[in-house]
């Protein structure tokens, strides 16, 4: 493939067929890209130098994991960065193999891996390997946050190495669709034990209500997923006079009993990642990016955004592990905040948001649920959630949600909801019919809460009176998706449009085996899933 880049693992890709130029829709450089697929080569190198019979060390583990991580669209634009992570990971190999580099007849069973032989696979090998790889990205992410908190897997780091190994190996269509499907089944318990992570770490969470005015004063917006660094953050800013507001994923933490207890916690900013360039043009407030997605700056504030973990930008300060946030802290008070309150809104015009409706929330609600379902109350539960993203076409779930029938639930989780979040859709039963249980990787709350319902009602899934309506923008969503596959739930509608990586057979594959659709309007798809007519 003679090209400048070749990438195709986000939603915005050039004509649903891959960013070929000089830079990426997403504003990554060629360069960047290249880097990305010598990274991702080297990770096969590693992976293959492992011992696949026994747990990976947690040296490797972390190694693997960043690795990953790294390349995770809207993540690391650094292309310095970038290189030291690919040094990282050759130093790690060299340590687990270190004969390699000098044997004078070398096997080649621990080479790095061109992406080039994947990117001009034939398109269905190129397709199921893709799916396997951005998979994996996603779960890297999960995979990482709950280590910070402590928490790790001996399996789902096992199969990081297995799943890499796999990508540089030829296999069959078949033995590629059982991977496919072990990424969606690995994924689930990475996704438990980020769970298990948060909740031990910092509470169940619980129903509550944010506000979207931001006060007077200087002020930190805190952006990502990592709850660890905006518990450091607000721990460093107790006392100096200094508010914190959640931005995009990090609206979830506000429901944290451990967080919540921070006074200068005050509320949330903005909305979803895709209108960062906007809501922070002229900010008289520092930015702390501490996961994806990451656009590049303007230059009206470009001098205020700090990166931190794996996220870094050419030109921007980034935190290091050693976690001092005080570079932040300073900016934030040379700015000074804005002078007045701020009254501001969601895309609706609504001035407050709720979060919190986890899987502990709404099934100590169960029998509640339960009643009205039988009673007729509630019809339908629709899952609407996903990652927003800068596409036409993403209002469709603002309007299958002010279009969905009253007696309807609507859950939701990952930065999709702010399409929505701030419309107030009354209750049922004295429960709210709009419901944000998290971020992304919150979809294991919402499985729970599927298997749960289903469990009570003696039925399967599929069954249920439950309609999934997702958006995707990169990576994460793919895992989840895989997730969702793996246990069987059909009849999904994705959207806005379908990914690039998909062939012609491996798409037909899934509709016939699980039935996945496009989305087509809010009305044709709100009564065809209600009546169960789903193509």
């Amino acid at each position: 493939m003679d090209k400048n880049m070749f990438c195709f693992q986000c939603e915005q890709t050039i004509g649903c067929s891959g960013c070929t130029g000089n830079s990426g829709v997403c504003g990554k450089t060629a360069d960047t890209a290249k880097l990305q697929d010598e990274l991702t080569g080297a990770l096969i190198g590693l992976a293959r130098a492992v011992d696949s019979t026994t747990a990976v060390s947690k040296k490797t583990s972390q190694v693997i994991i960043e690795g990953l991580f790294t390349t995770v669209t809207n993540v690391n634009f650094d292309n310095a960065s970038i290189e030291n992570m690919i040094q990282k990971v050759r130093a790690e190999k060299e340590r687990l193999a270190p004969d390699c580099s000098k044997c004078q007849s070398p096997c080649g069973k621990t080479d790095e891996y061109d992406m080039q032989q994947l990117w001009n696979a034939d398109e269905d090998t190129r397709s199921l390997k893709s799916l396997i790889l951005f998979g994996i990205r996603g779960m890297a992410a999960y995979a990482y946050h709950a280590a910070v908190l402590g928490y790790e897997d001996d399996e789902v780091n096992l199969f990081f190495c297995e799943a890499l190994f796999k990508i540089g190996y030829e296999e069959n269509t078949e033995t590629l669709l059982s991977t496919v499907l072990k990424v969606g089944e690995i994924n689930l318990k990475c996704m438990a034990l980020l769970d298990k992570a948060n909740t031990e770490t910092y509470g169940t969470p619980e129903p509550t209500e944010v506000t979207l005015t931001v006060e007077k004063g200087p002020f930190i917006v805190v952006t990502g997923h990592d709850l660890k660094d905006l518990q450091l953050l607000l721990e460093q800013t107790s006392g100096k006079g200094i508010n914190i507001y959640t931005h995009g994923e990090m609206l979830p933490a506000h429901a944290y009993p451990f967080l919540k207890k921070f006074p200068h916690l005050k509320g949330n900013f903005g909305t979803a990642w895709q209108n960062q360039q906007k809501e922070f043009d002229h900010l008289p407030a520092p930015i702390l990016y501490t996961t994806n997605c990451l656009m590049p700056p303007k230059n009206s504030y470009a001098d205020r955004v700090f990166t931190t973990e794996m996220v870094a930008f050419p030109g921007t300060v980034h935190i290091d592990e050693k976690k001092d946030f005080t570079p932040v802290i300073e900016k934030a008070l040379e700015l000074g905040g804005y002078k007045e309150d701020q009254i501001l809104t969601g895309i609706n015009g609504g001035t407050k948001v709720t979060t919190g409706f986890g899987h502990a929330a709404i099934l100590s609600h169960a029998d509640t649920v339960i009643k009205a379902v039988k009673s007729g109350d509630i019809s339908h539960f629709f899952l609407v959630a996903g990652c927003d993203g800068a596409k036409p076409g993403r209002n469709y779930y603002t309007e299958f949600v002010k279009q969905a029938p009253s007696d309807s639930v609507i859950l939701t989780l990952a930065c999709g909801k702010f399409r929505f979040n701030d419309l107030d859709l009354g209750e049922i039963g004295g429960l709210p019919r709009l419901m944000d249980i998290g971020q992304c990787n919150d979809a294991y709350g919402a499985i729970q809460v599927a298997v749960a319902l289903a469990d009570a009602f003696e039925c399967s899934v599929n069954e249920l009176p439950l309609s999934f309506v997702l958006s995707w923008y990169e990576q994460k969503a793919v895992c989840i998706l895989l997730t969702l596959l793996h246990l069987g739930i059909k009849n999904i509608r994705l959207g806005p449009s379908l990914p690039a990586f998909l062939s012609p057979n491996i798409l037909n594959f899934l509709v016939e085996n699980y039935g996945i659709g496009p989305i087509t309007t809010p009305e044709e798809d709100i009564k065809a899933l209600q009546s169960g007519c789903v193509q």
